[in-house]
This record gives structure tokens, C-alpha cells and sequence, in this order.
């Protein structure tokens, strides 16, 4: 692991993913850009001290070189050290599973998408949500034309826990441009959102047009973000992300609208998708019901799952497609991987692009 050290959030998250269904050791790391830090990390997760490192340059260098090295990094820094982090181990043939968004900047993801095409590594992306039960059932609906041909996608993610000024390791480089990238809750929260909806329709708009503020004073980067979408098939659909919306913790719903039916979700009750066909009654599909799967499921239905086990469901089909290159074999898997990385990253661009001229409409560039 890089990153993910004492006080880091989603290193935590990371670590019991990986564990959750025994796919994983976890051997070496470089857990802090600070010595100590690193150091005390490592120690407190039960790392060898001969295999914590202080730099992840180091770590890759000295573990490509080794007989027992390790076979897969996770990358749990802020997004500045992303692309550096990742572009190390990938030349040393170690495969990345990688935080999002995947770089800082857009030139990043396209240089970083070369360094893949090179490698014989596998890089995957943890947009942990697109692997829930009941959104891999609504891109098969989707995909199965149970809706029709699209006209309206309706994705929003709210939360709360910037609505004022606050002091704290996390606030501080999602609100710093220098690790944080030009997009505060757009890149933060809202490539999530731009990423399911792009999951489930299979559908990526081609222009957008936004509108970025920073609601709380001096705050340098965006912290809610309205943005209206346009597909080349004619459907039409609104963003909105938000880390200043008092009362909410994390709002992520979607809804999806065809000529025939409708889809709509919601993580606060993630094992329940309704489905709306026209005319007639809605059917609330659950996870191991009739009509629902229980495929990346761990327990009976009733007993809630969630967050911890989307990402684990990232994780497990993460070792599944590594042990498949490892023998020298290509499997179709639904990970998100470097393609979905730049799309999130031309979806920053075009917001800030857009926001600078006045949310005018601008083209998604391909």
C-alpha cells in the first residue's frame, strides 16, 4: 500500500476490502510521505519493518527486485501522488488498483494511459459503488432495453461535512488545488457520480455545461456543482454534487428514465432498486429477491451490505483478473480501469471549462 498511513480514511477502507474475502496479504508499504509516520503506520498494522518504506519509489524498486516481492500495490494517497505512484510500480510489472479520481489532471490520465498500454500490469480503479448488486442489476436492465431507449439520467451526491470551515488531514487536500487537483467536490464526489451514471446507462455524455461554486469563503476550490448533460443518443440528464448541503451525510441516488420504464436507487438503502414500468405497478427489486442477484452478495438477504463489501467486490475481481494475466489470460470482468479514469478526468475539465465561460455549453473533448 501507498499512502493510507495514521489518520488517512480510505486507507482503512482499503485494508479491510482487501481482507474481506482472504484474496489478499498485505506485506509492505510506504504509508506516509513522512518517515516517522510511515514507520509508526506500519508498525501498527503488523508491517515487517524491513518492508515499510519512506518513499514509494524505494518500495517499488526494492520489492520488483525481490523473490517474495509483492505482486499488487494499492494507491490510497491524495490525488497529486497518484500518477507518480502508480507509473512506478506499473513499469516494474506490479499491478495497481488505484483510488480515485485516477490523476490530478487530465494530461496525467492520458500520460498514465500510455504507461498501461505499456505495461504488462493490470491498473483498476475503485469506483466502489458501480460494483453493488443493484446497480450491476440496473446496467443488465439497462443493457436488456427493460427501460427503452433513454431520455433523462438524474444523478446527484450530497453531503454535508463542508458546509463550514474545517480543520482536519481530510479537509485540507480535498481543498488544496497543489494534491487535490483543479476540482474540489467534481473531483472529489462528483467523478463518483459521473461514473455510476455512465455504469448503468452505458451511455457517456458528449457535452456539458456547469456551473462551479465555492460557497464557503476563501475556500479555493469548488464545493458544489450543478451540471447539465447532453448524450449523443438525445437522452438528457443533470449532475449535481454538493459537500455543503446541511442534513445530508452521503446522498448518492440515481434515477434512469426510458420510453418504457424507469430505474431509481439510492445508497442510504442500497439493496433496493425500483423499477417503474410505464403503466403498471412499481416493483421494488431486492437483493436476492425474485427478481433480484445475490452475485458479489456475502450474506442472506436481510442482512444489510453496503459499502465495505462494494469495495471488496472491486478487490476480489481485482485478484480474479490478476491471477488470469499472471497465467497468461485476458478475463471480461465490470472493473473500472484506465478508460473510466479519463473519462473522469475530461468530465473535470469540461466542468472547469464550462464554469470559466460562464456555464456555457462545451464539448466533453474525446
Amino acid at each position: 500500500m501507498v499512502g493510507g498511513g495514521l489518520g488517512a480514511m480510505i486507507g482503512g477502507v482499503h485494508r479491510i476490502a482487501a481482507r474481506l474475502d482472504n484474496r489478499f496479504d498485505l506485506v509492505a508499504g510506504a504509508l506516509s510521505s513522512t518517515p516517522e509516520t510511515a514507520a509508526r503506520s506500519a508498525a501498527e498494522i503488523g508491517l515487517a519493518p524491513e518492508r515499510s518504506y519512506a518513499d514509494f519509489r524505494e518500495m517499488a524498486r526494492a520489492e520488483a527486485g525481490r523473490e517474495d516481492g509483492i505482486e499488487a500495490v494499492s494507491v490510497c494517497t491524495p490525488n497529486h501522488l497518484h500518477f507518480a505512484a502508480a507509473k512506478a510500480f506499473l513499469e516494474r510489472g506490479i499491478h495497481v488498483i488505484c483510488d480515485k479520481p485516477m490523476t490530478a489532471t487530465l494530461e496525467e490520465a492520458l500520460e498514465l494511459a500510455r504507461i498501461v498500454a505499456a505495461s504488462d500490469a493490470l491498473f483498476v480503479l475503485t469506483h466502489n459503488y458501480s460494483a453493488y448488486p443493484q446497480i450491476r442489476l440496473a446496467r443488465d436492465l439497462v443493457a436488456q432495453g427493460a427501460l427503452g431507449p433513454l431520455r433523462l439520467v438524474q444523478v446527484e451526491y450530497a453531503q454535508d461535512w463542508l458546509a463550514a470551515p474545517v480543520e482536519s488531514k481530510q479537509a485540507a487536500w480535498r481543498t488544496d488545488p497543489a494534491r487535490a487537483g483543479a476540482g474540489g467536490a467534481i473531483g472529489d464526489i462528483g467523478t463518483h457520480a459521473f461514473q455510476l451514471a455512465r455504469f448503468v446507462t452505458g451511455e457517456c455524455p458528449t457535452r456539458l455545461a456547469a456551473d462551479l461554486t465555492s460557497f464557503v469563503p476563501g475556500r479555493r476550490l469548488d464545493d458544489n456543482a450543478q451540471v447539465m448533460l447532453r448524450y449523443a443518443s438525445g437522452a438528457k440528464g443533470a449532475l449535481w454534487c454538493s459537500q455543503v448541503a446541511p442534513g445530508t451525510e452521503n446522498g448518492l441516488k440515481l434515477r434512469v428514465y426510458g420510453e418504457t420504464g424507469g430505474l431509481a436507487w439510492s445508497h442510504e438503502t442500497p439493496e433496493t432498486l425500483w423499477f417503474t414500468p410505464l403503466g403498471e405497478p412499481a416493483r421494488k427489486l431486492r437483493r436476492g429477491g425474485p427478481e433480484g442477484t445475490m452475485a458479489g452478495s456475502r450474506v442472506p438477504a436481510g442482512h444489510p451490505e453496503g459499502y465495505l463489501e462494494g469495495f471488496a467486490n472491486i478487490y476480489s475481481e481485482a485478484a480474479d483478473a490478476i491471477r488470469a494475466a499472471q497465467a497468461g489470460e485476458r478475463i471480461e470482468t465490470l472493473l473500472p480501469g484506465i478508460a473510466d479514469g479519463i473519462e473522469g478526468l475530461r468530465f473535470i475539465d469540461a466542468c472547469i471549462r464550462s464554469n470559466a465561460a460562464e456555464s456555457g455549453w462545451v464539448e466533453i473533448l474525446p
